[in-house]
């Protein structure tokens, strides 16, 4: 008699994926991706590490998936942003989801993906260059939202989208570090929106 495997091998019974992916994502954000250890994320994800290989692959390709979590979760703001009618409007809904997800009291303060890997050592390369490329892919999809908004007549035709997609990252990288040193949501959501009284209009 054939039977078939619910998951991988080594999976103990009761095993919940989603939720230790989850644990995971939470670990790496408090400490970063060489901060956490493998026994760190074991004890948070409440699993073995053979399980934890069996289920999700090393360290790093946790981390990947981890990732891929934070930003269809706590940063998925970003894609709501983009749909915003008004350039002004993407701008400030950026500013204030980065506010929002960073000052959460249930959750570690600041940014998985700003903070997780910039002090890595060479093991930790690659997961450096994948959040690089991570911030680097928001700025980019911001900048062709801003292009779109000059073709409309929605920013000034003088406008720089490349410009301005690189100051609404920075700021919202900036309030990240802020968030992650103790600086309160009220603070950093008056320092957004003074950032914005300047920004062009058509």
């Amino acid at each position: 008699m054939v039977t078939r495997q619910s998951g991988p091998i080594g999976r103990p019974r009761g095993f919940d994926a989603d939720e230790a992916l989850e644990r995971a994502m939470l670990a790496f954000w408090e400490h970063g991706y060489e901060g956490a250890s493998l026994a760190t994320l074991t004890e948070a994800m409440g699993i073995s590490a053979k399980s934890m290989y069996a289920a999700f692959g090393n360290k790093e390709e946790l981390f990947r998936k981890a990732l891929e979590r934070y930003t269809e979760g706590p940063s998925a703001y970003l894609a709501r942003a983009l749909e915003e009618p008004t350039a002004l409007g993407v701008a400030t809904a950026i500013l204030a989801g980065v506010v929002r997800t960073t000052t959460r009291p249930a959750h570690p303060h600041g940014c998985l993906g700003v903070q997780g890997a910039l002090a890595a050592s060479d093991a930790g390369r690659e997961v450096r260059d994948l959040l690089a490329a991570w911030r680097n892919d928001g700025c980019s999809r911001l900048r062709e939202r801003f292009q779109r908004a000059v073709d409309d007549g929605d920013l000034p035709p003088e406008s720089d989208p490349r410009l301005l997609a690189r100051y609404v990252t920075t700021l919202a990288f900036g309030i990240a570090v802020q968030a992650a040193s103790g600086v309160g949501r009220a603070e950093l959501q008056e320092m957004a929106d003074a950032a914005l009284r300047t920004w062009p209009l058509p």
